[in-house]
């Protein structure tokens, strides 16, 4: 199976859309995607992951299923210096680094600004809608891997966000999703591609081959949207912001 977490292009959030570049930036993807024998698509219900799916979509003249879990990631916590409830990957990395229950799998949930919300419970809406979907395919998650009767050749895209998308691959490798969050990133229309390994009968392990990849941006001479990136210098003003 080869399963293709896609991001939306540039957001514009004001709307639930996209910008004049993220409309571009779905074009060129558009141009990639269409070159694949994709067998099912699968979206977001938002806006933005709509419209950029969409573009796929219509020049195959196929529809995509639209799946609620797939919306983006809505855990909070509650932020102790200002009281009101952040995302978490607005954590300051002077704050996650110095915990190492972030650096577990399953601990981070145990963190005292964790517990005050609800990423524990958003994380396992979401890993149970994906094993869900993969149940579809024969798949079944037992501890860290998934059985099968039969290997799927499938090919899958999901047209989603930044969040739940580390959150799907926090699942399927088992790399502690605060790292996740904190140390990679997906860039507006990247894609994220994972393909099972069976080494053994029936034994079935996803291994992801490329995440964020922008090659289709790259190709098309549209340059890299900073959303979801913090700038590179303190108080220098280099037009990234914090774009989430």
């Amino acid at each position: 199976m080869k399963l293709l977490i896609v991001r939306h292009g540039e957001p514009d959030y004001s709307v639930d859309s996209l910008t004049e570049k993220g409309w571009r930036e779905a074009s060129l993807l558009a141009d990639r995607l269409c070159r694949l024998p994709v067998d099912d698509f699968y979206v977001s219900p938002l806006g933005r992951a709509r419209d950029t799916a969409g573009v796929t979509l219509n020049r195959l003249g196929r529809e995509a299923e639209q799946l609620d879990w797939l919306e983006e990631f809505r855990g909070r916590v509650l932020d102790p210096k200002t009281g009101r409830y952040s995302y978490a990957w607005d954590f300051a990395p002077q704050y996650w680094t110095n915990c190492p229950e972030f650096w577990d799998e399953n601990a981070w949930r145990d963190n005292p600004l964790v517990a005050t919300g609800n990423s524990g419970a958003i994380f396992d809406e979401t890993i149970r809608g994906l094993d869900g979907l993969l149940a579809r395919y024969g798949y079944a998650r037992e501890g860290h891997m998934y059985r099968t009767g039969a290997n799927s050749d499938a090919t899958v895209v999901l047209f989603c966000h930044f969040g739940v998308a580390m959150a799907m691959v926090a699942h399927l490798t088992g790399i502690p999703f605060y790292l996740l969050l904190h140390g990679f990133i997906m860039a507006p229309s990247s894609v994220t591609t994972l393909i099972t390994e069976e080494r053994l009968p029936g034994q079935v392990w996803f291994r992801c081959v490329e995440l964020g990849d922008t090659s289709h941006l790259y190709a098309g001479g549209e340059p890299i949207s900073h959303y979801g990136r913090y700038r590179e210098h303190y108080g220098v003003d280099d037009g990234m912001g914090a774009k989430e």
